[in-house]
């Protein structure tokens, strides 16, 4: 990229302009592609991209959706949990990727300021139940199998609460951009939008809200996660221990680590990234960034909406097989009883 220089303006976005321009307006990324900051292949990859997550996205977590309307064995607790999850990452494909595809097809933010704000908003609440979904499954697994709380019993009544809270909490998150604690503009490339992490305007207080988000919205679900599955795995690997003649306990235990890293691995994966340039922005104020670069994390947290359910819901044996008997790939319903692995688990867990 040419030398450039940074240019806030109070409402509606903050852009880096080439030195030798002056007509700012001509510039805006709700009214010209975004030319100065990358060359047509990068604009082009990012909308083919985008594509890909609007339309995998969308498809899988309408299937999730619709396969739990049609089979009542898959109406489980756990289940409720991973439905609120694919909710979730509907919001953020349908609004999200789908906005992302079209503005990088056209170089810019093609649909306005007020959309912008919309988009922003409903792609923050989404992207912040389902951070919180995932630390919700994590937890009810730990309850589960841990029973840190002896008999308790993981009800509907709690999975339902459970799924309410993700979006209080999603709302606590993403509606104070909308009334003044930070804003919604163009982010990266101009062509999707996000919390404003890169302006120090004092009017927005930009840096609190930066450094509200990761701490109660991602280092908080994080930490939920690590504590519930480390726990789970010293659960697992002292039954194996004690049952180590049960060719079917250390399987067991082998596939729910597995499974476990997979987890963890996608949700670093997805949200790392996107924290990480938050707070090294917040932290250092007047650098500067290749926005082609600081596009890379926005996409990578849309990118959840494929790698959620491929982790927890086409690698869950109920859930794969109702789907294939929905498409019409099996001939008839498989019923398919809760793993072997989890009741093996559960009965020699420590009360």
């Amino acid at each position: 990229m040419r030398g450039t220089r940074l240019l806030e303006l109070p409402e509606d976005f903050w852009i880096p302009i080439p030195l030798d321009t002056d007509n700012i307006t001509s510039l805006s990324p709700f009214r010209v592609p975004q030319d100065h900051l990358g060359n047509l292949s990068t604009f082009y990859t990012m909308a083919g991209f985008t594509f890909f997550l609007f339309v995998v996205g969308t498809s899988i977590n309408a299937l999730t959706i619709a396969c739990t309307m049609r089979y009542k064995k898959l109406r489980s607790h756990l289940n409720y949990i991973l439905v609120n999850l694919a909710v979730a990452n509907l919001l953020v494909s349908v609004t999200g990727s789908f906005t992302a595809c079209c503005s990088f097809t056209f170089r810019y933010f093609i649909f306005g300021p007020l959309a912008c704000k919309i988009e922003g908003f409903v792609a923050t609440l989404g992207g912040m139940v389902s951070l919180w979904s995932l630390a919700v499954i994590a937890f009810e697994r730990w309850l589960v199998i841990c029973k840190p709380l002896g008999n308790f019993a993981f009800k509907p009544e709690h999975a339902t609460a459970c799924c309410v809270v993700t979006w209080i909490i999603a709302l606590v998150a993403s509606v104070p951009p909308l009334v003044g604690w930070s804003r919604y503009i163009p982010e990266g490339l101009q062509c999707s939008c996000g919390p404003d992490w890169y302006t120090t305007n004092n009017k927005y207080n930009n840096e609190s809200y930066v450094m509200f988000l990761f701490c109660f919205c991602f280092a908080v679900p994080l930490a939920t996660i690590i504590f519930c599955y480390s726990n789970l795995l010293l659960t697992l690997k002292m039954v194996a221990k004690a049952q180590a003649e049960s060719a079917s306990t250390q399987k067991a235990e082998k596939e729910v680590t597995r499974m476990v890293v997979l987890m963890v691995l996608g949700f670093l994966v997805c949200w790392m990234p996107y924290a990480s340039f938050a707070v090294w922005i917040v932290n250092n104020r007047g650098k500067t960034f290749d926005l082609r670069l600081a596009t890379i994390p926005s996409c990578l947290s849309k990118a959840s909406t494929i790698y959620n359910p491929i982790i927890y819901v086409l690698l869950n044996k109920q859930f794969r097989t109702c789907m294939l008997s929905m498409l019409g790939i099996r001939d008839a319903e498989e019923e398919v009883s809760t793993t072997q692995s989890v009741t093996e688990v559960s009965k020699v867990a420590p009360a």
